[in-house]
């Protein structure tokens, strides 16, 4: 699905990931761990194609295409999701007025018939549900005024309604409380581990790997993966540190 070769991006003139190279197949999940400016949030912004992230030298294909030369409204029409470790407010607009313009703004690029008000309702309704979020909280502005936990969970139910076939999730542990922990773990398992779909989970801690149980974990250190080994790495690496278990 996604195969990684050689990557190097910059910013501002200054090197970040330096020759990282990673296959992620359809149905798998893979943990990204690493110490800070490793280059992992780098690593999500560079593949979802944010502005300022340049790409120097390598290559990224998704299902077979050049994911580098789309744009990022064709990467995420093709697909790619990524979860922010901060996830924005956007005052004034509603969750669902954001997810309905987004959804079938895919659609429409897909060559898809856009979904009318009922029939994206019925979709928000059933992800909302499976999420045990209320539906009042999707007519408040996106994310204002939201709780950290609050966030991330009403980022899983936009996960679930884009529906993408790969997600990119920086840090969506980030200053969850245990019981948030637990609703995005379900909602991450729930959406996303299915034959079709793959995740990259970028994290620093193994708590969330103990909810969403991952194929692989992947050592990023100095901008390149340094080591790849199974679940057992990311227990090692709560153990030792990044320090020894990087070397």
């Amino acid at each position: 699905m996604l195969q990684i070769t050689d990557l190097h991006a910059e910013i501002d003139g200054k090197p970040i990931l330096k020759g990282l190279s990673l296959s992620i197949n359809a149905g798998e999940v893979h943990a990204i761990m690493g110490p800070n400016g490793a280059g992992k949030s780098t690593l999500g912004y560079t593949l979802s194609g944010r502005p300022g992230y340049e790409v120097t030298g390598g290559s990224a294909t998704f299902d077979g295409r050049d994911l580098l030369a789309l744009l990022p409204h064709e990467r995420a029409a093709a697909g790619l999701f990524l979860g922010f470790q901060y996830p924005v407010e956007i005052p004034g607009v509603s969750n669902l007025q954001f997810l309905r313009t987004a959804l079938n703004a895919q659609r429409r690029l897909r060559g898809e018939a856009e979904l009318s008000g009922g029939e994206f309702l019925k979709i928000a309704r059933a992800q909302a549900n499976t999420l045990g979020v209320d539906m009042e909280m999707l007519k408040r502005p996106v994310n204002v005024g939201f709780s950290g936990g609050e966030k991330k969970r009403n980022e899983m139910v936009q996960m679930g309604i884009i529906d993408p076939r790969l997600a990119i999730l920086d840090e969506t542990d980030s200053g969850l409380d245990i019981d948030a922990l637990r609703t995005v773990g379900h909602g991450i398992n729930t959406i996303m581990r299915r034959p079709d779909k793959a995740v990259l989970l970028i994290t620093h801690y193994q708590r969330l790997l103990d909810y969403v149980k991952p194929d692989y974990v992947h050592v990023l250190a100095a901008g390149r993966i340094v080591r790849s080994g199974g679940p057992e790495l990311a227990l090692e690496l709560e153990r030792e540190g990044y320090v020894g278990v990087a070397a």
